[in-house]
C-alpha cells in the first residue's frame, strides 16, 4: 500500500511548499531532479522569487550590488505555481490543506514547510515606526538602509552586536560613517562564538572606529517633532544622537501561523526528526508534513541529540535536498540531515569562519595563530571532546577541525599541528554568557531534547 502511494505521489500527487526561499526553492529544484512529476505550487510571502540574503548586509550596503539583483539562480526548470505577495495564516491537518490570508485554501498530499526566520522588530511601536529606525532582512529594507547610509548620517546607531549588526558596523566604517554599536552582552559575537574570541572582536570594531558600548541596552529611542529619530537612550543613563538607528536584534522564527495546527512549532521553531519529517504536538511524527531551513529543529547525532535550529544558508540547502528526496521515495531509501553546521562572516576586513556549534563549547584553546594577531583557530571543547572550531583569517585548518569533530575527537587537543607558541596552549574557558540571558544572534541555538515545546505538567494524586 505504502509503495503504491509514493509512486502515485511521484506521478501525480500535490506538493505545497510553504516558503518561497532560499530551502523552498532548492527543495522544489531536487523533487522534480528526482522525478517528481505532479503539481508543485510555492507560497510566499513577499512579492519576489527567492533571493540571497547573505549579501544584503555586505556587499548591497557598500554599494557593490544591487538590492533587487540577489535573485537565486534556479539550477533547473521547476515547473511550479507560484503564490506570492500572499502570506500562509494556517494550516489543516486532517484536510491537508494551507489557509492563504486571501482567504483561498491550498490542497497538499504532502507538505514542506520553510518559512524561515524574520528580523526582530524594536519591542515599543511608537518607536519602531520613527522615521530612520531600520531592520535588515528582506530586499527592501536593505535597499532602504543603503539610501539612507549614502545620504550621508551624523551617525548610525546599531542596536545589537552579533553578525548582523557588526557588519552593519563594519559596513558603516568602511563608508567612513560614524557608528556607535550598543550590546547588552560583554563583547561583540559573544553569544555566536563566546567571551574570549568576543574580546578580540571589540577590539577589531574599537580600533577601526566603531564607538562600542558594552554592557548596557537601550531603553528608548527619541523622536523630533516630525517623527524622525534623533537620539538612542541607553541603560546606563547615556544619550547618543543618532539619524539612522538600525535594530539588530536577532531573529524570530515564522511558526505564528501554524498555531492551532496540531504540529511541534513554537518561537524556537519547528521541530523533526532527522529525516526532516515535522512532530505534532505530542511528539509523534507526521507522514505528510516535512520541515527545512532556519525554522527547523532538528536532532544531530553529533551533538548528544540535542535538537539544534541553524541560520546558516548552506544548512538550508542541504536540509532542503534531504526533505525533499525523503518527500518522495520509500522508507527504506531515506536518509538523515546530518549537516555539519558551518557559517561565515566578513567584518573590518577580516574573514570569519567556523564548523559544529560553537555554544556548546564550555573550553576553547587556540591551537594555531594568536589571538593578538587576529589570526588563528579556536576549537571548542565539551565534555571532553572537540565540539566546534572558529578562524579568523586562517581557514586552511577548518576542514582538519571538522574531521575531528565528526570522529568526536578528545579534548584538549594534542596533534602535530597544534602551534606551539611561547604563551603555550592551554584550553580555557570558552565565556558563553548564561542561556536563560537574551544576547544578540548565536548561529546555532541548542534547544533541547523534546520535539514539542509545550510543557506537559503532572500532578501527582492525592490519597
Amino acid at each position: 500500500m505504502a509503495a503504491d502511494y509514493v509512486e502515485w505521489l511521484r506521478r501525480e500527487g500535490r506538493i505545497v511548499i510553504v516558503g518561497a526561499s532560499l530551502a523552498g526553492l532548492r527543495a522544489a529544484e531536487t523533487l522534480r531532479a528526482e522525478g517528481f512529476a505532479g503539481e508543485l505550487t510555492l507560497v510566499g510571502d513577499e512579492p519576489h522569487e527567492p533571493y540571497d540574503r547573505p549579501p544584503l548586509s555586505k556587499s548591497v550596503l557598500l554599494g557593490k550590488a544591487s538590492p533587487y539583483h540577489t535573485e537565486l539562480p534556479h539550477r533547473r526548470e521547476i515547473d511550479a505555481k507560484w503564490r506570492l505577495g500572499v502570506a500562509a495564516t494556517g494550516l489543516d491537518l486532517t484536510a491537508k490543506r494551507v489557509r492563504m490570508a486571501d482567504g483561498d485554501e491550498v490542497e497538499y498530499d504532502r507538505l514542506l514547510i520553510a518559512t524561515g526566520v524574520r528580523a526582530r522588530p524594536w519591542p515599543k511601536e511608537d518607536e519602531a515606526r520613527l522615521d530612520g529606525v531600520c531592520l535588515l532582512r528582506t530586499r527592501e529594507d536593505a535597499a532602504d538602509l543603503y539610501r539612507r547610509l549614502r545620504a550621508g548620517p551624523r551617525r548610525v546607531f546599531v542596536i545589537g552586536a552579533g553578525f548582523a549588526g557588526s557588519e552593519v558596523a563594519s559596513a558603516c566604517r568602511e563608508m567612513n560613517l560614524p557608528v556607535t554599536v550598543a550590546e547588552r552582552a560583554g563583547a561583540p559575537l559573544v553569544g555566536a562564538l563566546g567571551g574570549v574570541v568576543g574580546a578580540v572582536a571589540a577590539d577589531l570594531q574599537t580600533e577601526n572606529g566603531v564607538d562600542l558600548r558594552t554592557h548596557v541596552t537601550v531603553t528608548a529611542l527619541e523622536g523630533d517633532a516630525v517623527g524622525r529619530v534623533r537620539a538612542v537612550h541607553l541603560s546606563d543613563e547615556s544619550v547618543v544622537e543618532a539619524d539612522v538607528v538600525v535594530v539588530s536584534l536577532g531573529s524570530l522564527r515564522n511558526t505564528e501561523w501554524l498555531t492551532g495546527s496540531g504540529l511541534g512549532a513554537g518561537p524556537r521553531g519547528i521541530a523533526c526528526d532527522a529525516g526532516c519529517r515535522a512532530f505534532d504536538f505530542r511528539g509523534i511524527v507526521t507522514d505528510d508534513v516535512f520541515v527545512a531551513g532556519d525554522v527547523a529543529r532538528s536532532p544531530h547525532a553529533l551533538f548528544g541529540y540535542q535538537f539544534l535550529s541553524l541560520e546558516h544558508w548552506g544548512n538550508a540547502v542541504a536540509q532542503a535536498e534531504t526533505a525533499a528526496h525523503n518527500m518522495i521515495c520509500h522508507g527504506a531509501d531515506r536518509r538523515p540531515h546530518l549537516w555539519m553546521p558551518a557559517f561565515w562572516s566578513s567584518m573590518f576586513g577580516v574573514n570569519i569562519k567556523s564548523v559544529g556549534v560553537p555554544p556548546m563549547g564550555e573550553q576553547l584553546m587556540i591551537t594555531q595563530g594568536s589571538l593578538t594577531e587576529r589570526r588563528f583557530v579556536g576549537v571548542y571543547g565539551y565534555q571532553g571532546r572537540v565540539v566546534a572550531a572558529v578562524t579568523f583569517d586562517n581557514t586552511r585548518w577548518l576542514e582538519f577541525y571538522q574531521r575531528q569533530i565528526e570522529r568526536g575527537a578528545p579534548f584538549p587537543v594534542e596533534y602535530p599541528t597544534v602551534d606551539r607558541r611561547p604563551e603555550g596552549r592551554q584550553p580555557v574557558p570558552a565565556g558563553f554568557p548564561d542561556p536563560s540571558l537574551p544576547t544578540h544572534g548565536p548561529m546555532v541555538t541548542l534547544s533541547g531534547y523534546s520535539p514539542a515545546d509545550q510543557q506537559l505538567v503532572f500532578h501527582p494524586a492525592r490519597h
